[in-house]
Parts: C-alpha cells; sequence; structure tokens
C-alpha cells in the first residue's frame, strides 16, 4: 500500500484583492438592476394597468384559438359522413362559442363595474 502524504495545515491568508473587486461587482449589479421608485404613481396603478396587459393578452391568444378550433369543429362537422362526428363538432361548436362570448364579456363587465368602486367605496351614480 502507498502511503497517502499528509497535508500540512498552513494558514492561507484570502485573496484581498479578489475579495475586494467581488464586493466591488455585487455593489455595482445591485445599482444596475435597482428599479426607481419614482417610475410608477402608486402600486395600484401599476396592478391595474399589468392586468388589463394580461387580459388583453388572453383575449388575443383565445380569439384566435377560438377561430382556429371553431374553423375544425365546422369543417367536420360538414365533411363528416357520420352522424357521431356531426353531433359531437356541433357540441364543440357551441362550447367554444359559450367561452369565448364569457371571456369577452368579462372585460365589458369590469369596464362597466370598476367606476361604482372608486376611491375602494361605493360610488352611486
Amino acid at each position: 500500500m502507498k502511503k497517502l502524504r499528509q497535508f500540512s495545515h498552513k494558514s492561507v491568508s484570502p485573496a484581498w484583492g479578489r475579495l475586494l473587486y467581488t464586493l466591488f461587482l455585487v455593489m455595482t449589479l445591485s445599482m444596475v438592476f435597482v428599479q426607481p421608485a419614482f417610475a410608477a404613481d402608486t402600486i395600484w396603478s401599476k396592478a391595474s394597468e399589468i392586468m388589463q396587459d394580461v387580459y388583453n393578452q388572453i383575449l388575443l391568444i383565445s380569439t384566435i384559438a377560438a377561430i382556429v378550433t371553431a374553423s375544425v369543429a365546422l369543417l367536420l362537422m360538414n365533411f363528416s359522413r357520420s352522424g357521431r362526428t356531426v353531433d359531437e363538432s356541433r357540441a364543440w361548436l357551441k362550447r367554444i362559442i359559450i367561452t369565448w362570448a364569457i371571456l369577452n364579456s368579462l372585460g365589458f363587465i369590469m369596464s362597466y363595474v370598476v367606476p361604482f368602486f372608486e376611491g375602494g367605496k361605493w360610488v352611486a351614480s
């Protein structure tokens, strides 16, 4: 058996230059990634803006998906020889139209209801 070398436990001082440079990089990058506080009016206005953008994106994607799936259902309904396929296509077409109408009406409802709650209180007209 070979003898394993014994390492001496010398006290190694840290590389101060490397530590200072790392500290400098951390501080500099933390300043780069900080968002200015004056960029938004309030947190509620920013949240409202974000939610409106998300809703518009969902509406766009759902409209495209509804058009594609409805066209597939209509093609299956028109060119199928099976009565079962026609019935299933008609049922899917109903579901697609109902879901799309609900998603579109949510935006209308919110734009109609939100003005009644200005300032967190019920405002009757």
